[in-house]
């Protein structure tokens, strides 16, 4: 019996805070939709510029190194 209660315990315990956070969770409205939709695509801008500037700059580096021997 103490078995099945160690294996039957945590299904339950998940299944009532997964309840519980679906309780809670909301579906965004169209302001904080764009606004998440946004900062996403600024993100996405900001690192395709840093990872193009580091090609940028160790393509040149790289030539030189392997360049040299």
């Amino acid at each position: 019996m103490e078995t099945v209660d160690n294996v039957v315990r945590p299904v339950k315990d998940f299944a009532k805070e997964s309840v519980r956070l679906v309780k809670r969770c909301h579906k965004p409205d169209r302001k904080e939709f764009s606004k998440i939709a946004f900062r996403t695509a600024i993100g996405f801008v900001v690192m395709g510029f840093i990872g193009f500037f580091v090609k940028l700059i160790f393509i040149p580096i790289n030539n030189i190194i392997v360049g040299a021997g």
